[in-house]
């Protein structure tokens, strides 16, 4: 059975509603640039602590891990070792504790004291290339949005704000930016489509 007019008018009028919500809930470009400035903003901020020395140092491509603002060789010729953790017979945990060691200057953390992997290593990346590094599943130990939220909030990472002082006593120079700041300028560029540069 064929509708009348009155049910073709319906229908139409159905068709009308769901294509007008439709175009309510799509966001239009205007939006979507608003979205991807506001990202890459956010990203702005989060590159400003991640090429610090407090990340860098820990995020190197070479085969040791880095050491002071300057980023120094480690002392000591310690190696990265086939695990990240230090060479065998010599992890990182010889020496981290779990919390800095205020008579050595050792810095610690509740977590296992680690480098990144190479791949993960962020060595001379200008803004855009760290934003695609980050984002990069084969780069990021294949970590969607929110899991590289989860890792900001890990102790190694909060550890940047907490670091202590050095072997000479000199407090370690802190991020550029609160870590509260930080992170809610990660979460902005991830809820925005963790656009790049």
């Amino acid at each position: 059975m064929r509708p009348g007019s009155a049910g073709k008018a319906l229908i139409a009028g159905v068709a009308t509603a769901g294509a007008l919500a439709l175009a309510l809930l799509r966001p239009s470009q205007s939006q979507i640039g608003d979205r991807a400035g506001e990202s890459v903003a956010a990203f702005a901020k989060v590159a400003s602590v991640l090429t610090s020395p407090r990340c860098q140092n820990c995020h190197t491509l070479a085969d040791f891990p880095r050491q002071g603002d300057d980023r120094h060789p480690h002392l000591f010729h310690i190696t990265r070792g086939s695990a990240d953790h230090g060479a065998a017979g010599l992890p990182c945990s010889t020496c981290h504790g779990n919390s800095n060691n205020i008579a050595s200057g050792v810095p610690g953390t509740a977590e296992l004291w680690r480098l990144a992997p190479v791949a993960m290593g962020w060595d001379d990346l200008s803004t855009a290339d760290l934003c695609r590094h980050l984002k990069d599943p084969q780069r990021n130990g294949h970590r969607d949005g929110v899991q590289i939220i989860d890792h900001l909030k890990s102790h190694l990472v909060t550890w940047a704000w907490s670091p202590g002082s050095d072997r000479d006593g000199h407090p370690r120079t802190l991020p550029p930016i609160p870590y509260q700041e930080f992170l809610e300028a990660a979460e902005i560029w991830v809820r925005n489509g963790v656009a790049c540069p």
